[in-house]
């Protein structure tokens, strides 16, 4: 097997599973063209530990971490075989790296089982979670990343899943499709310029350098885990861009595979 790629994706909301529209036909398109990894590790902008910490479930629960929606998203299941020995692997790279982590017993949450249905609806592949750090900053998610690349060349899929622009408090229903409002439009286009420039210093420091990033991510955890795929992904030739649309005006559903 070839070395995989890493992908940032931006999953959305739940409603994406029974509403697909652009982006979640755009995600599920992935699937088709990554080749089967033997497992995958995914960095969900859902589960927050202090230090990071990798599922070792053997069968991980289907996790229903939303509220307040249709009776039918809590009916559906991503029955995915556990992947303990990636949970173990994972967790040794990470303490190799000087980053104190840990296994844990926990199943999969809408960051992960969401964009995963899509993509791979067959639920056959052994999966694991990592949890990001909200207290800690991009330095450290990339750091992650860079230890944990190895698993890359080990038949490992590595996904970072959150979402490119994040202000929920923001969004315009009455936006038309693909519409961006200007603050937004400003920082995604930075942020995108940025990684085209592989300018990881700066992506680094983009709470204080990107255009209204406060206002695109009030709290950053579902930005996140764009640097822990950027980091296990930072040695490959191509970053190609995905732009998978605009939904309310400032959800921004842009995602990255790094190959």
């Amino acid at each position: 097997m070839s070395r995989l790629p890493t992908l940032f994706v931006s999953h959305g909301s739940p409603m994406t599973l029974i509403d697909p529209g652009r982006p979640g036909a755009a995600i599920a398109s992935l699937g088709k063209r990554i080749e089967k990894p033997k497992a995958i590790l995914i960095a969900s902008a859902h589960w927050l530990t202090n230090i990071p910490a990798i599922s070792n479930a053997e069968k991980p629960e289907t996790i229903h971490d939303f509220y307040g929606f249709p009776d039918e998203l809590y009916r559906l299941s991503y029955p995915a075989p556990g992947a303990p020995d990636l949970a173990a692997r994972a967790a040794g790279l990470l303490n190799a790296a000087g980053i104190r982590s840990g296994t844990a017993d926990y199943g999969l949450d809408h960051g992960a089982w969401s964009p995963l249905k899509l993509m791979f609806p067959d639920a056959d592949i052994p999966t694991t979670q990592l949890s990001i750090q909200p207290e800690l900053d991009p330095q450290h998610h990339f750091r992650v990343g860079l230890a944990l690349a190895p698993l890359r060349d080990e038949g490992v899929l590595i996904v970072g899943s959150g979402q490119f622009t994040h202000n929920l408090r923001d969004i315009d229903r009455r936006a038309g499709e693909g519409q961006i409002a200007g603050w937004a439009k400003e920082f995604v286009d930075w942020i995108k310029a940025r990684i085209e420039e592989r300018d990881f210093t700066a992506l680094l420091d983009y709470r204080s350098q990107a255009p209204n990033a406060q206002r695109a991510h009030p709290t950053d955890e579902h930005f996140l885990p764009l640097f822990v795929a950027l980091g296990a992904g930072a040695e490959t030739a191509t970053i190609e861009h995905l732009p998978f649309g605009v939904t309310g005006g400032t959800l921004a559903w842009d995602s990255y595979l790094l190959h």
